[in-house]
């Protein structure tokens, strides 16, 4: 069977499917042939999206939910698995972004963080990946970034949940090789959404030095297509971000020096 054809009328479930990399990746798995189930907090955005899905022929069916709140991750589960007797992909795509001086970061901005960056991705993963297996396969994919990967100033909480991501989807992609059952991480650059101006509404927030860069979020959706087709590890958007682990053990002395300038600089941009 063909890598394409044996994801038709599957249920994949896109967390931060309201904008961005979220709902790029729910019109580009629906356009494939998937049912997308869309799961984010603003309903009118999500019913917005599933017509749009719609009237270009595919399946999309909302679900209003607040990742920060346990019992609201567990609703989502369990509806799905109610609706669909499980999901064979989730997209754990929902994240949540601030800029600046980290001891000027709320701590309600933080725990907020934590809640959905690494609580509300680790519930549903575990989740999921029972019902996976009770279905005999799945592919559960973790939007992530590079920053997990090279510890920046500015964002040491948001690196710090990436990095935590990074961890985590490795070693449940080596326990359960062999099987088919697949978990994957994406270390994303600079993506061009509303990130930027969602991180500098909240309080204290500064505008992140790379918010007007990067590639689109059609961009990366094709690439997690292709990581369902073709499963792997790990996967870098954009690709030549994979010499971005060895800069830091490289460069790491330089980034020390010239990184607390941006950020100082980008603070005084903000004020």
């Amino acid at each position: 069977m063909d890598a394409d054809v044996k994801w038709k009328d599957k249920i994949a479930v896109v967390t931060g499917a309201s904008s961005g990399i979220g709902a790029a990746t729910a019109r580009r798995l629906a356009r494939e042939g998937l049912q997308v189930v869309l799961a984010a907090r603003r309903l009118d955005r999500l019913e917005a999206l599933a017509a749009d899905i719609r009237a270009a022929g595919g399946r999309a069916f909302p679900i209003a939910v607040d990742l920060t709140q346990e019992a609201e991750r567990a609703h989502l589960f369990a509806e799905v698995e109610a609706r669909f007797g499980g999901a064979d992909v989730l997209v754990n795509n929902a994240g949540l972004g601030w800029y600046g001086y980290g001891d000027q970061m709320p701590w309600k901005t933080a725990w907020e963080m934590l809640q959905v960056n690494v609580e509300a991705a680790v519930q549903l993963t575990l989740g999921f990946l029972k019902s996976m297996r009770r279905r005999g396969g799945g592919h559960i994919v973790n939007v992530g970034s590079i920053s997990g990967s090279l510890p920046s100033q500015g964002v040491a909480l948001y690196g710090a949940t990436k990095s935590f991501l990074d961890n985590f989807t490795t070693a449940l992609h080596r326990e359960l090789t062999g099987t088919r059952l697949h978990v994957s991480v994406v270390r994303a650059g600079p993506v061009r959404t509303e990130f930027g101006e969602a991180a500098l509404r909240q309080e204290n927030g500064g505008h992140v030095p790379t918010e007007h860069i990067g590639v689109s979020a059609d961009h990366v959706a094709g690439r997690i297509w292709k990581l369902l087709l073709r499963p792997r590890r790990v996967i870098y958007v954009p690709g030549w971000l994979r010499v971005v682990p060895w800069a830091e053990l490289t460069f790491g002395w330089l980034i020390d020096r010239l990184g607390p300038l941006l950020l100082k600089r980008s603070s005084r941009t903000s004020l």
